[in-house]
């Protein structure tokens, strides 16, 4: 399609529009935002690690992979708890609730989803009270389940799947409401997330919505918008030990694209609890211009330590006319987002006392990572441990129609070409000024490899430092990764936990230790374990003294999914909980001990 002048003059005040936030203080002034480097175009690669391995051809290929089909089916919902059966122990002094979030319902009426990401939210609930666990789930009841189960057809555009027009409409009135805004989805799937005590499902557009942890009842729609200048946010937020939470969104504007750290405080103590959502004193705390405002970089979460916060723009482009082109086309928004490796991954560096951004520009190898593990300071150096890989391009390929290919073949031709993500290490030097010297390793850190050399004033040239031995490839690489976080989120750390990736989804849990890069792992075939939850023990004296929870759900056999509860220390099975019931496989999930 052959865009002409005047319709790039319309998509790009469309844009405008659709990416700016209804208020005029959501507009933001470059000028009144920190000092950035004005103007700075952003780095191309200097392939200064041409000779390491990409991640993908590190690990082993499969052969004879069974279909994820039936974990990415419809299924209904339980909302009134029912009983499981235990197998082993359930330790006593575990009393809460798991909570699970994920899609769940994948048509309306004769209308399919296109990618997984773009199925009903479902929350799930695992209870656990004195070694007995109840199992109760509820699609959240988004603007978006409403109105589609209305009308018995997809009636609103998700990351994958665009709503085609009302047929009931004429044609003129159908071909025009293309050029429409699109509406951002409420369909918050990812996460639970908290603010001032409340738990929030959460997604990556500008809607949250408040539940019940208990009931799992849908509550009041929350709309960023109306708070603070943001239009997004993610579904990864921090916690400090003060209470407030951290998070980060996108705006919009004459200034172009920015990414901004958010801040909402804790609860005020002396306030009367009102049961309805509160944001009262969220503000931006810092405003980062995009490299290239109409390709800004995709990202998933950020990285926190007790002083600072890092956001890594990496090469995952969205293109945003293309975005507006699609819309007019028909084409789902999943294919706007490009892996574009000719750019150097940026870390920007931020005090998130103060909202400065450090005016060192920290960078390094195109790599893509969508979780962090968790980074912590040391003597004048902030460590950085995240999953990363080296291809940016598989978060697009998870339709439907991939993740249900059939078994060997067909599965193994799709996994074997995905992206592998591995643990890494960065080390940022947290002093560098107009003395550093230039062409030298700055990392003093006894026993570290990760590197990071000013190769001109101002900038830092970063190469990682591998955290794991060979034999994590044998089980695909890693993800979701879980840490003892109320402890340890900040701070050092010995220990966390995850999910291996011998097939497309997750069929195995790992422990590693980060000091000596051992493994321990949970591993039975046919068996697809959740994100690992960790859980301490209320006498802890170990970082890893407690138990790491998981759902495990199988393609074999009908209802047989089960919660597992293994002992963190030793990573074998305590119990396990069944539920008589069918459960897709989810994406993020929580223990609220309040449960």
């Amino acid at each position: 399609m052959k865009v002409t002048r005047t319709q790039a003059q319309l998509f790009r005040r469309i844009l405008q529009r659709c990416f700016a936030v209804k208020h005029q203080k959501c507009f933001v002034d470059y000028k009144t935002s920190h000092d950035f480097r004005h103007g700075e175009q952003p780095a191309m690669s200097k392939s200064r690690e041409t000779t390491s391995i990409p991640s993908r051809e590190r690990c082993p290929l499969a052969k004879g992979l069974e279909s994820m089909a039936p974990l990415v089916r419809s299924v209904e919902e339980t909302p009134d708890p029912i009983p499981t059966t235990i197998t082993g122990r359930i330790p006593f002094w575990v009393n809460g609730s798991f909570l699970r979030n994920g899609p769940g319902k994948f048509e309306f009426g004769k209308d399919r989803y296109t990618h997984w990401f773009d199925g009903m939210a479902m929350m799930h609930r695992f209870h656990i009270r004195d070694g007995d666990v109840t199992y109760s789930s509820r699609f959240l009841r988004s603007d978006s389940y409403v109105r589609n189960s209305e009308k018995n057809r997809i009636v609103v555009s998700e990351f994958g799947t665009v709503a085609m027009p009302d047929p009931c409409k004429n044609i003129f009135a159908r071909f025009f409401s293309r050029f429409q805004i699109p509406k951002a989805t409420d369909n918050a799937s990812v996460n639970f997330v908290k603010y001032k005590g409340d738990y929030y499902v959460s997604t990556e557009t500008n809607y949250m919505r408040r539940v019940d942890p208990q009931s799992l009842e849908t509550k009041e729609k929350v709309d960023w918008t109306q708070y603070i200048a943001v239009n997004s946010a993610t579904a990864h937020p921090h916690y400090g030990t003060d209470g407030a939470t951290y998070n980060m969104g996108n705006s919009y504007g004459k200034g172009g694209f920015f990414y901004n750290i958010i801040r909402v405080p804790p609860p005020d103590e002396n306030a009367a609890k009102a049961d309805s959502p509160d944001f009262a004193g969220a503000e931006v705390i810092c405003s980062i211009p995009a490299a290239e405002p109409r390709k800004p970089s995709y990202y998933h979460s950020f990285v926190m330590s007790e002083n600072y916060i890092v956001f890594i723009e990496q090469p995952i482009k969205l293109d945003l006319l293309k975005f507006m082109l699609y819309r007019i086309q028909g084409k789902s928004f999943h294919k706007v987002m490009t892996w574009e490796p000719k750019y150097d991954t940026v870390f920007h560096l931020v005090n998130r006392h103060t909202g400065k951004v450090s005016e060192v520009s920290y960078r390094a190898a195109p790599m893509f990572t969508l979780h962090q593990i968790n980074a912590y300071e040391d003597n004048g150096f902030l460590v950085m441990d995240m999953c990363c890989g080296d291809d940016g391009d598989s978060i697009g390929d998870f339709t439907l129609e991939n993740l249900r290919k059939g078994s060997g073949e067909e599965m193994d031709k799709f996994y074997n070409s995905l992206c592998r993500n591995l643990p890494r290490r960065y080390v940022l030097p947290l002093t560098v000024d107009k003395k550093t010297p230039l062409d030298q390793n700055l990392v003093t850190l006894n026993g570290f490899k990760a590197t990071a050399t000013m190769t001109k004033p101002g900038e830092v040239y970063m190469t990682h430092e591998e955290l794991h031995d060979d034999e994590l490839l044998q089980y695909g690489g890693l993800e979701f990764p879980q840490i003892n976080y109320e402890k340890h989120n900040g701070r050092p750390y010995r220990y966390f936990y995850s999910c291996g990736f011998g097939n497309v989804f997750s069929d195995s849990l790992l422990k590693m230790d980060v000091h000596t890069k051992e493994l321990k792992v949970w591993r039975y075939p046919g068996l697809y374990p959740s994100e690992p939850v960790f859980v301490a023990s209320p006498q802890a004296t170990d970082e890893d003294d407690g138990v790491v929870m998981s759902v495990i759900i199988t393609p074999r056999k009908e209802k047989s999914t089960f919660l597992l509860v293994l002992d963190a220390k030793t990573f074998t099975e305590l119990g396990r909980a069944e539920v008589p019931v069918n459960v897709p496989y989810g994406t993020h999930g929580v223990f609220n001990e309040m449960g």
